[in-house]
């Protein structure tokens, strides 16, 4: 996996739990090993270059992806290549009905930013209505909110303390709303809550940054909940993660919301 554009080594963060970084937008895309070789697939990212290079690094280790998850229905986060085989791809009901709809848009997101995935894969997804996943491999706790995304799937792995947090908890993005969501900081909170009602979380993996231990999960949830404390007040929240201009641009949208 050394080739320009692809991710580095997954890393083990708990026993047979990896995590690759990509490059593009610092992404995280998860493993989790099973029996038997068998292993599942959490939001394989972001370019066909990582994507293909995670099927070598995985093919090399004798594990064969058994299924994938997807934690919500954004471009970078239903992508497959057929590399990686032909396994269903699951997602909550909620989230799987929101690809479906919105699959012409997600097409564009991926044609612009990461183009070169083969389209008849991406987005498909099946909707899981189940709390936990049933594989064959460590018990996998599914966190259904709205806080990000309609039907965000979070997955939690209490054996391992593992909790797979998709596009929340992250430590370079500030807390990014459902802009579309009648109650967006409500179902934020709601969302965010759940996560921190968890027991055991021993490592947090954010769909874009970096694993945190327990504590940095406690942190993390922290300076969200301060986060949406100053926007919902109306003051400028003092968050080191504010810093880029696309970061800026979602914050205006988020007390452009507040003021509506």
């Amino acid at each position: 996996m050394g080739e320009p554009g692809a991710p580095r080594d997954p890393r083990e963060v708990a026993p047979g739990v990896f995590v690759a970084t990509g490059e593009l937008y610092t992404t995280t895309t998860t493993v989790v090993a099973g029996v038997g070789g068998a292993c599942l697939v959490v939001d394989p990212a972001v370019t066909v270059a990582e994507v293909d290079a995670l099927a070598s690094w995985l093919s090399a280790r004798g594990l064969r992806p058994a299924l994938g998850w997807s934690t919500h229905p954004h471009w970078d986060h239903v992508l497959w290549r057929a590399s990686l085989g032909d396994v269903v791809r699951y997602a909550t009901p909620p989230a799987a009905r929101v690809a479906a709809r919105e699959l012409p848009g997600l097409l564009d997101g991926m044609r612009e930013s990461a183009p070169g995935h083969d389209e008849s894969l991406f987005g498909r997804l099946a909707a899981m209505p189940a709390a936990e996943l049933g594989w064959d491999g460590p018990r996998t706790v599914v966190v259904s909110h709205d806080g990000h995304a309609p039907g965000h799937g979070a997955l939690f792995l209490p054996d391992a303390g593992v909790l797979i947090a998709g596009d929340m908890c992250s430590d370079i993005e500030i807390p990014l709303l459902d802009t579309e969501s009648a109650d967006a900081f409500g179902a934020y909170r709601a969302g965010l809550g759940l996560l921190a009602s968890l027991s055991g979380v021993r490592a947090v993996v954010p769909g874009h940054g970096h694993v945190g231990d327990a504590a940095e999960f406690r942190r993390r949830v922290a300076i969200d909940a301060a986060y949406l404390d100053a926007v919902e007040a109306g003051r400028d929240p003092a968050d080191p993660r504010l810093t880029a201009d696309w970061l800026r641009a979602e914050h205006d949208r988020h007390v452009a919301l507040r003021d509506r």
